[in-house]
């Protein structure tokens, strides 16, 4: 959608108002996530945010954790974010936090059977949800779109850099990651 809507000419108005429809509809999409997300975490007991970090965690750990520091560059955040809620997750039983092997400054994140068990409990409830809402497209279809979209944020993140550099600016991402 996006390669057609540019090619109807740069910078006009119909391909304007394409891509600001795609970018209200991503924005929503957003939205609807995230609300998602806590509605689930809520039933946890805990935060969006920290459901978003044991699920980052679950994804990431391998044999002994996963380093605070790749989950906070997987959902782009300042490493400090990770540690407070890393933290408080621990504090609930559902994180240990341990120091790396090869580097003890390296804080290591893994789920406790405590989290491994609440979250199977919601994982059937949540593969419901996913057929619903996910269902139409298919295996094929969502790997597409999945794909799709990945290239967009890429690109997105490319003009972002290529912004600032050219205004000098700096996003608030682009300062927390440096």
């Amino acid at each position: 959608m996006a390669k057609q809507a540019t090619q109807g000419g740069n910078g006009s108005a119909e391909s304007q108002e394409l891509v600001r429809r795609l970018t209200l509809e991503i924005r929503s999409l957003n939205v609807c996530l995230e609300d998602f997300l806590h509605v689930r975490a809520e039933s946890l007991g805990i935060s969006g945010t920290q459901l978003a970090i044991l699920m980052a965690v679950t994804d990431l750990d391998k044999d002994g954790g996963a380093p605070a520091g790749v989950v906070a560059k997987l959902m782009k955040v300042d490493p400090s974010f990770i540690t407070l809620h890393s933290k408080a997750l621990e504090k609930v039983g559902f994180v240990r936090r341990k120091p790396g092997v090869r580097d003890a400054r390296v804080v290591q994140l893994s789920l406790t059977d405590k989290a491994r068990k609440r979250l199977a409990n919601i994982a059937a409830q949540q593969e419901e949800l996913d057929q619903f809402v996910f269902g139409e497209l298919g295996i094929d279809g969502l790997t597409r779109l999945s794909s799709r979209l990945a290239g967009l944020r890429k690109r997105l993140e490319r003009a972002r850099l290529k912004a600032e550099l050219d205004t000098g600016a700096v996003s608030a991402r682009g300062r927390g990651r440096r």
